[in-house]
């Protein structure tokens, strides 16, 4: 047993250099990479997820596995987990033919390469026959993974486990019912604040300043983290040894950045801070997109869009940005930036409306799976349910349906992730006021003895528990969405005194 293992480590070891190679492949292609390039890295693309599909089903590693999950009670728990990690991955990727597993890495890539060029151009029709292909295939590996199930939920369980369309159907119409009559409350109340200083004129370069600084507040290791600029923000890790996060900033709505920077330090949180017993094994990351979305939203609007928060890093956000902030106030801007509106974009949503853009996706991206919506009909159904729930006109697609990445990566199922760790979000945080004096040191800017509390409770078993398990562990209960319609409907009566 004790070699098997030893060879299971070794195996292990090399596939994880090929998802390394792989990831910074990715992340440049979406940083620094010249847009020509493109063609060359399919072509690396494809060699390189030959390979890699080659490693995932080898004869050894089915051998080492086998005998592992066969004398279970024999191996320590991480090796167990690893194995079982494995084992699911294995017969995952196997059920699809390997010429298509290759093809579907270079259509991703295609794919990711004209989402880039339609939305600068507003131009859906050059990216539909891409996005098509993605559909296809997806909806084809789902299939294979599981022909009993429909296949969004094999797609969603991909992303949470055990996460089903009843389960989601459920959620969703608690917001609905509980959180549109306060949308429409705050609409009718109308601005409580006038915001044009979030508009005033900050410079890129002190932009970058303020970067720098709410990263060491949010006590980021420089060391390990690095911050990059992209078209569509987002966090890539390949250990917690290496996390690099990305924003995008505009000259005349800095608050856009701020709060991508600390959304997406969120999620460098939580993989900085991965148990160095398990920083470089498949159990090395994150336990599902919802856990890591709720540290990510966590920090975004639950501590950076609070009062304290904003009290503490407003003479920093004076020293660097505009005159225009000079007598601002900490509660005037934290008004500003919980003004509630019905908008166009996902990103620059505020916390009470975002879920329905989440709603949105999620009701197209069920009938595109199912084959009841076709591709050359989304940007029409998109508009219509824009509509219907945020009672917004779309004006052109890349304002619409271009606007996300997530679909040209082939990422269906995703979405409702963010809306579950807003939820998840929430519930952590009554146990951690009952824990630590979280406004207190929030006030103050000591944000670590917040990040030793989701490390406990969260961060440091990466994927050795699933999510079920890891919100009881953290919440001392199972997921109750009713704390976060509590959580949105206090926050908005204070700040629009309804």
């Amino acid at each position: 047993m004790e070699e098997t293992i030893r060879k299971f480590k070794e195996h292990l070891n090399k596939m994880q250099a090929y998802g390394h190679a792989f990831g910074i492949l990715n992340y440049d292609a979406e940083t620094v990479m010249p847009k020509g390039a493109s063609e060359h890295l399919g072509m690396t693309y494809a060699v390189l997820s030959e390979e890699m599909y080659k490693l995932t089903v080898s004869p050894e590693l089915k051998g080492y596995v086998k005998e592992i999950l066969e004398h279970r009670d024999e191996v320590d728990y991480i090796t167990r987990r690893e194995a079982e990690e494995l084992n699911e991955e294995m017969q995952r990727t196997e059920k699809i033919p390997m010429e298509e597993y290759v093809a579907y890495q270079v259509a991703q890539n295609d794919a990711s390469n004209a989402w880039h060029t339609a939305k600068v151009t507003n131009d859906f029709a050059l990216f539909a026959p891409h996005l098509e292909k993605l559909v296809n295939y997806t909806r084809k590996f789902a299939g294979y993974w599981d022909p009993d199930k429909a296949p969004y939920d094999v797609l969603l369980d991909q992303y949470e486990k055990g996460l089903t369309m009843e389960t989601l159907d459920g959620f969703f119409a608690l917001l609905r019912k509980e959180l549109l009559p306060v949308v429409e409350a705050v609409v009718k109340k109308g601005p409580v604040v006038d915001d044009s200083f979030l508009r005033a004129r900050f410079s890129l370069p002190k932009q970058r300043k303020l970067s720098d600084r709410l990263m060491e507040v949010m006590t980021i290791d420089r060391n390990h983290c690095t911050i990059g600029e992209v078209e569509h923000p987002f966090t890539t890790n390949f250990s917690k040894d290496d996390v690099r996060i990305t924003t995008h900033y505009h000259e005349k709505a800095f608050a856009s950045s701020m709060y991508s920077v600390i959304h997406e330090g969120g999620h460098a949180l939580y993989e900085l801070h991965i148990g160095d017993d398990i920083k470089y094994s498949p159990l090395g990351g994150g336990a599902s997109m919802s856990i890591h979305e709720s540290q990510s939203r966590f920090f975004e609007n639950i501590i950076g869009r609070s009062e304290p928060f904003l009290a503490y890093i407003l003479p920093d956000i004076r020293r660097f940005g505009p005159r225009a902030l000079k007598d601002v106030s900490a509660h005037d801007f934290y008004l500003a930036v919980n003004k509630s509106e019905p908008s166009l974009i996902r990103t620059e949503a505020d916390e009470l409306t975002y879920s329905f853009h989440i709603m949105i996706r999620y009701e197209l991206e069920k009938q595109l799976i199912a084959g009841t919506l076709q591709v050359k009909d989304l940007p029409e159904a998109w508009n219509r349910l824009y509509k219907e729930y945020l009672g917004v006109d779309v004006p052109n697609d890349t304002m619409g349906v271009l606007q996300d990445s997530h679909w040209s990566g082939g990422s269906f199922g995703y979405f409702p992730s963010y809306a579950l760790g807003s939820a998840y979000g929430a519930q952590m945080l009554k146990v951690m006021e009952r824990d630590i004096p979280v406004w207190e040191l929030v006030a103050k800017g000591e944000l670590k003895p917040i990040v030793n509390w989701l490390t406990e409770r969260i961060y440091q078993y990466g994927c050795l528990l699933k999510p079920n398990e890891l919100i009881v562990k953290a919440c001392e209960a199972p997921f109750d969405p009713h704390y976060y319609v509590d959580y949105l409907k206090n926050k908005y009566t204070e700040v629009y005194g309804l």
